[in-house]
């Protein structure tokens, strides 16, 4: 597979993702549309670190590290936000976090987060 080909691969993973979420918010699943809310913007970050570096992503998840990897220069509160998304991985994943979390993951909550990550998705799709 050439690069650019590798790219489009997690753009268009990251593109399912967002449909998936899409799906969660009308089922009103609020917790697992913020877990592929990450799963999104790591995609979209994996398709960059391709671009920037010109091999494969690293099998991490990790947001902020694919971010230093594709050389990203994030202001303070972007990598705040990084932080938060990132923390959606863990939180709905694991049952000792995952219930607390889903109390949390009012549709408010939920849609207002939704909505910063399409926004830091696009400002990233325009970086591809």
């Amino acid at each position: 597979m050439k690069i650019e080909e590798i790219a489009r691969y997690w753009v268009a993973c990251a593109e399912d993702d967002w449909k998936v979420i899409e799906g969660l918010l009308k089922s009103e699943n609020y917790s697992y549309a913020l877990f592929f809310g990450h799963l999104y913007l790591e995609k979209l970050l994996k398709a960059l670190v391709v671009k920037e570096t010109k091999t494969h992503a690293p099998p991490i998840h990790s947001l902020r590290l694919l971010a230093e990897r594709a050389n990203l220069s994030l202001l303070d509160e972007q990598l705040e936000f990084v932080l938060r998304v990132n923390e959606y991985n863990i939180k709905a994943r694991y049952p000792d976090f995952k219930f607390e979390f889903k109390r949390q993951c009012t549709k408010g909550f939920a849609l207002k987060e939704v909505a910063k990550i399409e926004e830091f998705g696009k400002w990233l799709i325009k970086k591809l």
